[in-house]
């Protein structure tokens, strides 16, 4: 996460299409995790710690994903990325039951696989069995990799995950392998399912590119062809008629990495960090026209770049007012809770005040409020999130009415200076409850593995 000091002294063929969307506003009551009135809640279970440092393998906690296990939904799985530390396989109970290293580089010259979102699909056909995938973006290699999952396996204590990514799958975005060094690969990653296919987004390190993935089943190995790709802007006309730019590093521009597709209306909803919430529908598996539905609190502000410290300097006393109210840079993780009806919500992590905001799945998005998740007897708050997932179905005693799982970007206890991160669980009947006007708790209208 690039650094930013806030400062109290004084190309795609649809880009041209945003400027009229960059209008919708946003207004309501600002929050702040100090505040009082913010609704609360505390987890039920959290990861082991993991710290980024050679003795736990440089291990960063960033994104996790739920598969659900059809038989015996209180034995489902909770698998998280951990950047160069590969994936982790956890139990509802927190225990992990499975590691798996990222791949090494290929060369002395060139870089390491670093494991940053994941996902599940269910179902896929594979060699003419259906199964169910874990999707991990590789940003170290600009792959796709697949993880086919069997519940069985752990039962008969053998790992769940199995690695059957086709050996020839190319970069998702580099041209050749000396790009995919330069390490602006893939990122963000959203998967679902359509008529009988499943599909990724993926996003661009510190690009505003995004690439709609095929998968495809090569003799029992996974693959995947481009079918679409997009640009979100990079630069924006503000209301006074000046360009503003996110602070970026020199070279890069303004990335995705949250990302989260409803899986019934098929629309993608994609965090631009230092932008805001975008709205994207996926039609006859391409790219529709991006709507912004949510700011960041800083769109707008001025910035300079501090070379020296490597580090953005926001100038707030000159902020121009033009931002969103829910939303502190970094917006980060994305999830979607299904309801009937169309009902529902779609979560952001607000990783720059460590709360996140809800917004009605329906409509335009209408934000419901914002919460925070806080320390109990046995549990750690949340801090600076930088993924979260929901699941709606009940799954066993521990969390009967769904689980929604966070990353913790302070995970307790810390070692030493090497950053300290896990995951939260985090009952849904506890996060609805929390809010004056209770959130919907609906285990039966929608099922994961039902997504076409």
């Amino acid at each position: 996460m690039r650094r930013t000091t806030h400062r109290t002294a004084p190309r795609s063929r649809r880009t041209a299409a945003f400027a009229a969307l960059l209008l919708l506003a946003c207004a309501s009551t600002a929050v702040a995790a100090g505040d009082p009135s913010l609704p609360k809640v505390t987890a039920t279970v959290e990861t082991p710690a993991v710290h980024d440092d050679a003795a736990d393998g440089h291990a960063n906690a960033d994104d996790p994903a739920v598969w659900v296990n059809p038989d015996k939904p209180g034995q489902s799985l909770v698998v998280g990325t951990l950047k160069r530390g590969g994936l982790d396989v956890y139990r509802l109970d927190g225990t992990r039951v499975q590691h798996i290293a990222a791949p090494p580089a290929p060369g002395d010259d060139a870089a390491p696989g670093r494991f940053n979102n994941v996902d599940i699909v269910y179902g896929f056909e594979l060699d003419g069995e259906k199964t169910d995938l874990a999707l991990v973006s590789d940003r170290g290699r600009d792959r796709i990799r697949a993880y086919a999952v069997d519940g069985a396996a752990l039962a008969g204590g053998k790992p769940p995950l199995r690695d059957v990514t086709s050996d020839d799958v190319e970069p998702v975005f580099a041209a050749d392998e000396t790009e995919v060094d330069a390490q602006h690969t893939a990122y963000g990653l959203a998967a679902y399912s359509h008529d009988g296919d499943a599909y990724a987004v993926v996003s661009r390190r510190a690009e505003t590119r995004m690439a709609l993935l095929k998968l495809k089943d090569n003799h029992g190995t996974v693959g995947y062809e481009r079918e679409d790709s997009v640009d979100l802007p990079g630069t924006f006309t503000l209301p006074n008629g000046k360009q503003w730019s996110p602070c970026a590093d020199p070279g890069e521009h303004a990335q995705v990495e949250g990302m989260a597709v409803d899986q019934q209306e098929h629309i993608l909803y994609a965090a631009q960090e230092d932008v805001g919430l975008w709205r994207v529908d996926l039609d006859d598996e391409e790219f529709g026209d991006p709507a912004l539905i949510d700011r960041v609190r800083e769109y707008g502000v001025p910035w300079t770049y501090d070379a020296e410290e490597e580090e953005c300097v926001i100038d707030t006393s000159a902020d121009p007012g033009y931002g969103g109210r829910h939303l502190a840079a970094d917006a980060e993780g994305i999830t979607v809770y299904h309801a009937k009806d169309g009902k529902g919500y779609v979560l952001a992590s607000s990783q720059g005040d460590s709360t996140f905001a809800v917004y009605r799945r329906g409509g335009n998005n209408a934000w419901v409020g914002s919460f925070t998740v806080t320390d109990s007897q046995a549990t750690d708050g949340v801090q600076h999130s930088d993924g979260s997932t929901v699941v709606n179905v009940p799954l066993g005693h521990g969390f009967p009415k769904g689980l929604w799982v966070s990353q913790d970007g302070e995970a307790t206890p810390a070692d030493g200076d090497s950053e300290s991160t896990g995951y939260t669980f985090v009952r849904w009947d506890a996060v609805a409850s929390a809010f004056p006007t209770p959130l919907i708790v609906d285990t039966t209208s929608f099922d994961p593995r039902d997504t076409d």
